[in-house]
């Protein structure tokens, strides 16, 4: 098993460390001594000549403590302001400790909207990208004090999945309060077991993790692997393990049986059809047959308005929206060259009759190839 981690990870060097607050946190707020802990190892991988961008939780928690507040928050306003109080003291904290070993942190508070939109989701790769090269440690968050349901990244597993895409990670790890992935809740059967490799997540894989998360953390394990399956769809290799102990960095690198090891996918998405599919939130839904669903996925099709049976959504031109079976299940998005109100008009005829249903014909295809992301697998 040592040779097969140790295959993934050769030829890795920029990595993404999502932390989550339960292991951040403890009864007095913040874990200074696992902060250092952590900083330490990591401090260790830069000085090997690893490029780490870390995505930290915690200041929700952070805040609460600072405050006094001992049980759970009533309110978004509520959690908003902990976090304004909390992440303040989050950055001074990993301030000082990575300044213990003369490298420099820099704070980056994101929305949902700062990744959907094109050119902002750009200059963030910039700004990270330059970071990395002046050997700064990115501590990315989200926007808590200003995020609302419309544009929140949903937790942090989320967050970190984004970002693996934006500065082109070779990894990413999850450090959490389990072992890994079990085949069961580790918490309520101790007959539940630990997979220590996983090549392909199905359906089955997902239906064994819980939804449950921790009174410090908003993300259970199924948010975990619904991360993973994002992050392997775009080719990275992703990492749950136990982020307390002492130690699991390093191990993690030695290609020891650390945590779970999540295989990246033989067939990934290029980084901008990696942004259409999992970091745009789709306007609607194309119900499409079999004969072009099959053109799609197989054959590397473009979407005509020939095999579009249902149009569901109000959405305009340029929109992302998903692309479903007969069975009603998602197999791809993409953007759309017509409205809802054309592509309802339209479907179900060929391309030549385009122009003399709505007068004008811009494109032949209702969803071009390069602007669609296909999520289903491609039979080999």
């Amino acid at each position: 098993m040592a040779d097969i981690r140790q295959e993934v990870l050769k030829g890795v060097k920029k990595v993404v460390i999502k932390i989550g607050s339960a292991v951040l946190t403890g009864k007095d707020g913040l874990d200074l001594q696992i902060i250092d802990q952590t900083v330490d190892e990591i401090s260790y991988l830069i000085k090997k000549g690893y490029h780490i961008v870390l995505v930290s939780s915690g200041a929700i928690a952070s805040g609460k403590h600072r405050l006094g507040i001992s049980g759970p928050l009533k309110n978004l306003p509520q959690k908003q302001a902990a976090a304004a109080v909390g992440q303040g003291r989050l950055m001074r904290v990993y301030s000082n400790s990575f300044g213990g070993h003369d490298i420099y942190v820099a704070q980056i508070l994101v929305t949902m909207s700062d990744l959907t939109d094109r050119k902002r989701f750009l200059n963030i790769r910039n700004t990270l990208s330059t970071l990395l090269e002046w050997g700064v440690i990115p501590v990315i968050n989200e926007n808590d004090t200003v995020s609302v349901a419309e544009i929140k990244f949903g937790d942090n597993d989320n967050l970190a999945a984004m970002i693996a895409n934006t500065v082109d990670a070779h990894l990413v790890i999850n450090l959490t309060m389990t072992e890994g992935f079990f085949d069961g809740n580790p918490a309520k059967s101790k007959n539940a077991k630990r997979i220590p490799l996983i090549h392909d997540i199905t359906e089955d894989i997902e239906n064994m993790a819980s939804e449950e998360g921790t009174a410090a953390g908003t993300g259970g394990m199924k948010s975990k692997v619904l991360a993973a399956k994002k992050v392997t769809a775009y080719g990275i290799p992703y990492i749950i393990a136990q982020g307390k102990k002492k130690g699991v960095l390093k191990d993690i690198f030695a290609g020891k049986d650390v945590g779970t090891l999540f295989f990246p996918a033989r067939h990934p998405l290029n980084s901008r059809k990696y942004w259409i599919a999992y970091t745009l939130r789709s306007h609607g839904k194309l119900t499409v047959d079999d004969g072009a669903m099959n053109a799609i996925i197989d054959s590397g099709k473009s979407l005509l308005p020939s095999g579009i049976v249902d149009v569901e959504g109000d959405f305009t031109i340029g929109d992302s929206v998903n692309c479903l079976n007969l069975q009603g299940e998602v197999f791809a998005k993409g953007l759309v060259n017509y409205s809802a109100e054309e592509i309802r008009k339209i479907m179900g005829l060929k391309s030549t009759k385009i122009q003399q249903v709505l007068g004008h014909k811009d494109y032949d295809e209702v969803i071009h190839r390069d602007n669609m992301a296909v999520t289903a697998s491609k039979k080999d």
